[in-house]
């Protein structure tokens, strides 16, 4: 039997989709500094809409950048909480493992997404992922929500499939806020 107190959740990738990434290659990495922080245009107001319709926001967002040392625990966390406190995110999931057959968190596995639901009653199938990567866009599939890939003409695989496509987070959450009213 459904549980319909659940809520409904967009799941958001951070680097690339809530802040800018540092483009190298035509390839996205994540900023190694907490002062390179740069909350992309438009994030603002999506957050702020998204909240408005009562959305809950968690950020999912693989880090293994500090398994090898380029990359802090501290400043991801630093990070995360200028996030959580300029946008008004509910949540923050951090897979800090490389990819590997036991990771249960490396998008696009849908381990952040499942625990996140778990712990805060999210409905997955009345939920939305929104990423720049087809690791973002499987993932979503994965847990069962609808996915949105937020194209930055990035030099690696396309994502396979993706519900939606949008060019920035302000332009999926009108998606989104149109699908959840007619869905």
């Amino acid at each position: 039997m459904p549980n319909t107190s659940a809520r409904k959740a967009v799941f958001l990738d951070r680097d690339g989709v809530l802040i800018r990434s540092d483009i190298r290659d035509g390839r996205p990495y994540a900023i190694t500094s907490a002062s390179d922080m740069e909350i992309l245009p438009g994030v603002h107001d999506a957050a702020a809409q998204l909240k408005a319709a009562g959305f809950f926001l968690v950020v999912v967002t693989n880090q293994p950048d500090v398994v090898d040392g380029s990359l802090s625990r501290e400043t991801v966390e630093t990070v995360n909480a200028a996030l959580a406190n300029e946008l008004g995110i509910d949540d923050f999931r951090v897979c800090y493992e490389k990819e590997s057959p036991q990771s249960r968190c490396y998008k696009p596995k849908p381990g952040m997404i499942l625990d996140a639901a778990h712990d805060h009653n999210l409905d997955v199938t009345k939920s939305y992922m929104v990423g720049d990567r087809w690791r973002d866009i499987g993932a979503g599939k994965n847990a069962g929500c609808y996915s949105i890939f937020i194209d930055c003409g990035y030099s690696e695989q396309p994502p396979e499939a993706p519900d939606a496509t949008a060019s920035s987070l302000l332009e999926a959450a009108r998606i989104i806020l149109a699908h959840a009213t007619n869905g």
